[in-house]
């Protein structure tokens, strides 16, 4: 019996990243075939599309930053426990994340969503790259094996925007509002970067 997982995210959300680690554990652990699906989410929508300073857009969502840099510490030791080396320090922007969606969709019709969805987590958090850099989705994008003309010629387009509003729906349908939240075989609804362990167990409720 094959598994479907629609996971709704934001490639912004280090959560996001950490839920995908414990889920591709999950994955290989699982004696079934499972299949993933990304769905966009913007943790930002209005966020300028150049994006802001990460130092600006931190101090005012959790009022110092000192604050954020004691909640950036307990994502880092989290990270370490699933093998990700989130590299906080090297960050300068944060950015618009519409495009990084586009992208993720781009690549799910030549089928490599998934490398480039990891590739994304992965220049970000721990490379510091802002991928709200148009030659760094290009490079991104190539890198997963995709024409870079090809992805030139959709950023210049507004393919996949209809993606990013059709998501927002299912968000609102399903009556979530925060990621990464996860839907397994369209019936069973997990919220937060839940255990491997868990999507163990929902992958064996779902069959």
């Amino acid at each position: 019996m094959n598994i479907s997982v629609d996971v709704i995210s934001d490639v912004i959300c280090p959560w996001c990243y950490i839920g995908k680690r414990r889920l591709d554990k999950a994955i290989a652990a699982a004696e079934v075939q499972v299949s993933v699906q990304w769905h966009p989410f913007q943790l930002n929508p209005q966020m300028p599309k150049k994006g802001i300073s990460r130092k600006e857009y931190r101090t005012r969502k959790f009022g110092s930053w000192e604050r954020s840099r004691e909640l950036d510490a307990k994502v880092v030791a989290v990270g370490e426990a699933e093998g990700i080396h989130f590299a906080f320090d090297k960050i300068e922007r944060t950015p618009n994340t519409a495009d990084a969606h586009r992208l993720i969709w781009f690549a799910d019709l030549h089928g490599c969503q998934e490398t480039v969805v990891e590739a994304l987590f992965r220049v970000y958090f721990t490379e510091g790259r802002d991928f709200g850099n148009r030659e760094t989705l290009v490079d991104v994008g190539a890198e997963a094996g995709l024409d870079r003309n090809a992805v030139e010629t959709m950023l210049d387009s507004n393919e996949g925007l209809d993606i990013i509003t059709a998501a927002r729906e299912l968000s609102q349908k399903n009556g979530f509002n925060s990621v990464p939240y996860f839907i397994i075989n369209h019936e069973i609804a997990l919220s937060g970067a839940q255990d491997s362990e868990v999507f163990v167990e929902a992958f064996q409720n779902a069959q």
